[in-house]
C-alpha cells in the first residue's frame, strides 16, 4: 500500500483504486474520467467504503483514499495501539487536513489532466470544505454526505444516539437502519465510539468552525458543481443545516451547480443505508452529468 509522510515524521497510509479498464495508472498514457479523493469521517477508516469505490471504479473513476490520521491503518502504525485510534497526535487538527491537501498534490502529480473530485463523509466533508477552501482552484467537484454548515447552532454538539436510546440499545443505530452496520463498526478493530470533541479535544474541535469562502467561483475560475447528500433522519447536521450550508456555497461562495439531495428514512451513513444502491445510483447519475465518459 501506497504511503507518504507528512510534515511532522506521520506517516500516511492510502489506497489507490484504478479506474477499471486500464490506462488510468500514474504513468499511463491517456487521462482518466475523473479521480475522486475519498475522505472518511472520525473513528473510522477507508476500508468501510468499498461498496462506493466499487461503483466509481467501475464507471471509469479512479479513487485515492487513506486512512487519515490517528486513524485505521494510519493510527495503528503511528499509536500503535487500537485504544488510541481516533487521536490525531503531533499536530493536530491543522496537521490532518494538511495532509489531506498533500495527498491532493499527489493525485495532481499524478494525474495532471484529469478532474479531481472530493468527496467527504462527516468529519470528512468538514476536512473537504477546508480543502476547497484553500485551494480551489484544484478541484472541479465537491460531493459532501453527512456533511453541515459548520457552524454553532448548525451542528449537533450533543449524544447523536439520543433519539435512539432504548433498553439494549448499541450507541450506534445514529449510523444507519441497517442496525447490521452498527454491529460491525462495533466489531471492527479499526474503529472507535469516542466522541469527537475527547478525541480532538476542545481546541481543535473548536478548528472544525468556519463557513464556504467568498468568492470561491472567482478564485477557481470556474463553476465547482457541489452534491449534497443527507439522511433525513441525520443527527449530525440533517436537512435544515445542509440546507443552509447549499445558500452559503450560492451566496458567499458565487457557486451555482448545487444539488441537495435529501433521503427519507436515511440517517448518518447513506452509502450503508437499506436504500444505498439508490444512493449509489444518484451519486453515479449526478457525476455522468457533469462528467460525461468519452
Amino acid at each position: 500500500m501506497p504511503e507518504f509522510v507528512d510534515d511532522h515524521g506521520v506517516a500516511i497510509v492510502y489506497d489507490v483504486h484504478p479506474a477499471r479498464g486500464g490506462g488510468d495508472a500514474p504513468g499511463a498514457s491517456g487521462p482518466v474520467r475523473g479521480v475522486v479523493q475519498l475522505l472518511h469521517g472520525v473513528g473510522e477508516h477507508a476500508g468501510r467504503y468499498g461498496a462506493v469505490i466499487d461503483g466509481l471504479t467501475a464507471a471509469g473513476f479512479s479513487v485515492y483514499a487513506a486512512d487519515h490520521r490517528g486513524h485505521g491503518r494510519t493510527g495503528m502504525r503511528q499509536h500503535g495501539d487500537a485504544a488510541k485510534l481516533g487521536r490525531l497526535g503531533v499536530g493536530g487538527h491543522r496537521a490532518a487536513v494538511a495532509a489531506c491537501r498533500r495527498l491532493g498534490e499527489i493525485i495532481r502529480e499524478e494525474h495532471p489532466s484529469s478532474p479531481l473530485i472530493l468527496l467527504g463523509h462527516s468529519w470528512g466533508s468538514f476536512v473537504a470544505q477546508m480543502l476547497l477552501d484553500r485551494d480551489p482552484e484544484r478541484y472541479d467537484a465537491l460531493i459532501l454526505s453527512g456533511s453541515a454548515l459548520r457552524w454553532p447552532g448548525s451542528l449537533n454538539p450533543g449524544d447523536l444516539n439520543a433519539q435512539w436510546k432504548t433498553p439494549g440499545a448499541m450507541g450506534t443505530e445514529w449510523l444507519s437502519s441497517d442496525l447490521s452496520v452498527g454491529r460491525a463498526f462495533l466489531d471492527d478493530p479499526l474503529t472507535t465510539t469516542v466522541p469527537l470533541r475527547k478525541l480532538f479535544g476542545v481546541v481543535d474541535a473548536a478548528r472544525l468552525f468556519g463557513l464556504p469562502r467568498r468568492g470561491l467561483r472567482a478564485l477557481a475560475g470556474h463553476d465547482i458543481p457541489v452534491l449534497l447528500m443527507v439522511g433525513r433522519d441525520d443527527p449530525v447536521g440533517g436537512p435544515h443545516s445542509v440546507h443552509r450550508l447549499a445558500r452559503a456555497y450560492r451566496e458567499r461562495s458565487g457557486l451555482e451547480d448545487i444539488t441537495t439531495l435529501v433521503y427519507p428514512d436515511a440517517r448518518h451513513e447513506i452509502f450503508n443505508e437499506v436504500g444505498q444502491a439508490a444512493v449509489r445510483a444518484d451519486l453515479l447519475a449526478w457525476l455522468d452529468a457533469r462528467f460525461p465518459a468519452p
